[in-house]
C-alpha cells in the first residue's frame, strides 16, 4: 500500500443483515446530500496517512487474532441533531485498547478516548426532526445481536471516503490476552 497524506479512517465491518437494517434507515433518515457513505462503526477519526504501511501490517496481524466479534445493539441514542444506535462489546473494547496502545504516537485527541461504538442513522438535522426520529425508534427498539466481521481502512477526503484495505477477522478459538 502506498503511504499519502490523506487521514486515514478505521471502521469496524458489520454483517450483512446488521449493515443493510442501519443502511435502510440512513437512507430514509439521512439527509441525502451528506448521505455519501454507508452505515459505519468508526474506530478511529484520523490516523495519519504516511503511516498506511506501518497500519496495514498492525491491522493483518491483528485481525487474524480475532474471531469475529459478538456486539448487541442496546439502545437508540439522541444525538443532539441526529440518532445513533449504541452497540457494545467487551472484546471490541479490547481491541480497540490495544491498537490505542500500539498507535499512541499518531493518535489525535479524539481517538485517545474511550470508544463508544454507536452507528449514525442521522446527523446535521434539526433537533426536533431528531428527537421526533428518535422517539419513533425507540418505540419499536428491541435489543438484538449483530457481528463485527473485521476491520476496514478508508483513506478521508473531506467528505467521500475511499476504501484502502479490508482485514476479515480470523476464526481463532480464544480472542488475544
Amino acid at each position: 500500500m502506498t503511504a499519502s497524506n490523506q487521514p486515514l479512517v478505521l471502521t469496524l465491518t458489520l454483517d450483512t443483515e446488521a449493515t443493510a437494517f442501519f443502511n435502510r434507515l440512513r437512507a430514509q433518515h439521512f439527509p441525502a446530500e451528506r448521505n455519501y457513505l454507508e452505515a459505519h462503526l468508526t474506530l478511529f477519526h484520523q490516523l495519519p496517512g504516511v503511516e498506511a504501511d506501518r497500519l496495514t501490517s498492525d491491522l493483518t496481524q491483528v485481525s487474524a487474532r480475532y474471531r469475529p466479534l459478538s456486539l448487541t445493539v442496546r439502545e437508540v441514542r439522541l444525538l443532539g441533531r441526529g440518532v445513533a444506535y449504541r452497540l457494545e462489546s467487551p472484546l471490541l473494547q479490547q481491541l480497540h485498547r490495544q491498537l490505542q496502545k500500539q498507535w499512541q504516537a499518531h493518535l489525535t485527541p479524539q481517538d485517545q478516548q474511550k470508544l463508544w461504538p454507536h452507528v449514525t442513522v442521522q446527523n446535521k438535522v434539526s433537533s426536533d426532526e431528531a428527537k421526533h426520529l428518535h422517539t419513533q425508534l425507540v418505540e419499536k427498539f428491541t435489543p438484538f445481536e449483530a457481528v463485527g466481521t473485521g476491520l476496514h481502512l478508508w483513506e478521508y477526503h473531506g467528505g467521500p471516503w475511499k476504501s484502502k484495505q479490508q482485514f476479515a477477522f480470523g476464526r481463532a478459538s480464544s480472542p488475544p490476552g
